[in-house]
């Protein structure tokens, strides 16, 4: 941080940067200058052959360039490891070197092209001779070319734009003409993401609902990362400051107070009943992703398992509308679920469903049957024009005998589309009929949940399944993105239906004003896995984190490179975090205030607060106000604190959970790996055993849960 302007424009690399790449550049020059020096002594002799004196010339010439080039690489390394990230001044030299090492890519280039020439005309040299300055210039091409492939990826297409601000003073940038310039700024950063959304998403439909989902993506991207100098290493390296920090606060931390009698017996029950809920629809969440989970959670017998149904011709038992893909998805969930094909009411995979035919063991009336053939011709005709669209989840609803409840599973992220729902984050209102107020959603997965709550009750899914089992009780599920639309899909069918029950797992926090949240807890219960970062993700954490991540750069006195090597190893072996302060001191010490672009931005004198701008679009209590999980929430967490490679089971409790345990993004190996929802099922597994042993063995003085 800063990024690096050159030929006057800003590229994505800061002058900290060049550490490891010098490092291995000069690895590889080190040798080959070594070689072709040896090459040159042992075998000079030998170059007494018609054009053997080019050839001769060829070797001098290139080892005097190897040598000017090890030198500028050297320096280059030398001065990249000075300084810190927010003090850029002992690297002032780094933009002459960078010049002097990018002009010596002119003579590196026609020297190779020269040797490739002169090479074809010597074939009557010596062989070992020729081989070696062969390998020479395949290497210098080699290099050339990953030196244009470097440059391309580093380019920054607002670099451009963003070079007054890296050049300029704290001064400048309170004037009004940089506020202009801030503004032009994101509006061309917005243009920019809006372009690269659409390039990553060619596949996907241009109807307008994905153009106001790409649009929306753009905004949000280009407002998050529009304001600050950060390059991506010092997204890394603030990451790895903020693990540390946040391991060496949580160690330094008093324990808790524990409760040592026994909880109540009432508050037990609810969390033994619950648990053991959650581990048996969790099934049905894990079984809406289809067979590429199952066969990820079954590398070697899932293929054989599900092969059979894949290649089963259509029956008179069910149908299934969009291809035989679909037999393999119907498949995993079968065998996911353990349900028989009767018991399944619908399924949709990309907009193309399963319907029960007139005749089936759960057949419709005439009709109803008329009314869904028609329903199927449109959605087939749809699904082959243009595919499944944004904001449509893949569902399905079946009959589940053993709790006597219908079912709604609806899919997580597992597409292009999906990815836009996720990141479609502004809120909207929802028209509700409930006791709450500010009845605020995140727009995307409202959306979602609009969408399978129409088909639900438009196509009489429901109706359906309720004509067959009306004593049963309807029970929505889903993980991740699914599990978000679940809960705002109960919310909905809440008046309707009034014994809705919803298990949402790992949903995501951005989803509820403050008021639908503590409305949901009636009727809402969220299981969330460890570290997982997606129950702790919102634009106003993200905007958090943010903020802690340029606050412990700003307040770290080690270079990158160290940052990151000490990070790597402490990824890897673990061990104990470096000690870094939780605020900034006064006095003598620089306080961050304003993470804008420049140089001399990040870090001023004067205040003693941490500060951003007011104006932060990310900070709007209109279009981002802050948004909460559903429902109540239960946290399992690891037993112990074990290595990152620890031969034992991992052991979990469980507990509930406030949702402002949630309030901030906790950074660690398992942040990500924690939402897999196999990791999830695997967890499941374990503490419903676990308790269950606990309650079935002799009892010694009672069960002992610890509170926090």
């Amino acid at each position: 941080m800063p990024g690096m302007v050159l030929f006057g424009r800003r590229w994505a690399f800061g002058s900290d940067d060049l550490v490891f790449p010098g490092i291995f550049e000069l690895f590889l020059r080190v040798l080959w200058w070594i070689g072709i020096l040896t090459l040159y002594l042992m075998h000079r002799g030998k170059l007494d052959c018609a054009s053997g004196g080019l050839l001769s010339s060829y070797l001098i010439v290139l080892i005097i360039l190897l040598a000017v080039i090890i030198c500028t690489v050297l320096a280059i390394v030398c001065v990249s490891m000075k300084g810190t990230i927010c003090n850029p001044g002992p690297r002032k030299s780094m933009s002459k070197l960078l010049y002097i090492r990018l002009a010596l890519f002119l003579p590196e280039m026609v020297w190779a092209s020269l040797g490739a020439s002169w090479i074809a005309d010597s074939v009557q040299c010596d062989k070992t001779v020729v081989n070696g300055i062969i390998a020479t210039v395949v290497i210098s091409w080699i290099i050339i070319f990953s030196t244009v492939v470097t440059i391309i990826i580093v380019f920054d297409p607002l670099g451009g734009k963003m070079a007054p601000y890296s050049s300029a003073g704290p001064g400048h940038l309170e004037s009004h003409e940089s506020s202009q310039l801030l503004t032009g700024l994101r509006t061309a950063a917005t243009s920019v993401w809006e372009t690269r959304i659409k390039l990553l998403c060619c596949c996907v439909g241009k109807d307008d609902q994905t153009r106001v989902a790409f649009s929306s993506t753009a905004e949000l991207l280009s407002t998050y990362f529009s304001d600050t100098d950060l390059v991506p290493s010092d997204i890394a390296a603030g990451l790895t400051l903020l693990h540390q920090q946040q391991d060496s606060i949580r160690n330094n931390q008093e324990p808790d107070e524990v409760i040592s009698h026994s909880p109540e017996p009432a508050q037990e029950a609810d969390l033994d009943a619950e648990l053991e809920n959650c581990h048996h629809y969790m099934q049905f969440a894990s079984a809406a992703y289809g067979w590429p989970l199952y066969i990820y959670r079954n590398p070697f017998t899932g293929l054989c398992r599900v092969g059979g149904d894949c290649c089963r011709s259509r029956t008179t038992d069910y149908d299934l509308i969009g291809g035989d893909q679909l037999h393999c998805h119907f498949g995993s969930i079968l065998q996911t679920t353990g349900l028989q094909h009767r018991d399944f009411i619908h399924i949709s995979f990309h907009d193309k469903g399963l319907f029960r035919p007139p005749g089936s063991p759960h057949g419709f009336n005439v009709d109803g049957a008329k009314r869904l053939c028609q329903r199927c011709d449109a959605v087939l005709h749809e699904s082959v024009l243009y595919g499944r669209t944004v904001y449509e989840l893949p569902f399905l609803v079946a009959l589940d005998h053993r709790k006597e409840s219908v079912v709604v599973a609806v899919r997580g992220t597992m597409s292009l589309q999906d990815i836009l729902t996720d990141l479609s984050a502004e809120s909207e209102t929802l028209d509700l009929e409930c006791e709450a107020q500010d009845c605020l959603a995140h727009k995307g997965i409202s959306q979602a949940a609009r969408y399978v709550y129409q088909r639900l009750i438009n196509d009489g899914i429901l109706s359906q399944a309720f004509s067959i089992a009306p004593e049963y009780r309807l029970v929505i599920v889903g993980h991740s993105l699914g599990a978000g639309a679940a809960a705002l899909l109960a919310i909905m069918l809440r008046k309707a239906y009034p014994e809705v029950r919803c298990y949402a797992f790992s949903p995501p926090r951005g989803l509820l004003s403050k008021s639908l949240h503590e409305y949901s807890k009636n009727f809402t219960v969220s299981l969330v896995l460890g570290k997982d970062v997606i129950p702790r993700l919102s634009v106003t954490n993200m905007e958090d984190l943010k903020k802690r991540v340029l606050r412990v750069i700003a307040h770290c006195n080690r270079p990158k490179y160290k940052i990151l090597l000490r990070g790597c190893w402490y990824e890897l072996f673990g061990g104990d975090p470096d000690n870094f302060p939780t605020e900034l001191d006064g006095g003598d010490h620089r306080d961050l205030t304003q993470p804008l672009l420049g140089e001399q931005s990040l870090l001023t004198h004067g205040s003693s607060a941490y500060s951003f701008f007011s104006d932060s679009p990310l900070d709007s209590p209109t279009k981002y106000p802050p948004l909460y999980p559903p429902g109540r929430i239960i946290h399992l967490e690891e037993e112990g604190t074990a290595g990152r490679f620890s031969c034992y089971t991992t052991q979990y409790t469980a507990r509930w959970a406030h949702e402002s345990e949630f309030s901030r993004i906790l950074i660690g190996p398992k942040m990500l790996t924690d939402h897999m929802p196999d990791i999830l099922m695997r967890a499941l597994d374990s503490i419903v055993s676990d308790r269950a042993t606990c309650i079935s063995c002799p009892a010694q003085g009672g069960p002992h849960v610890d509170l926090v």
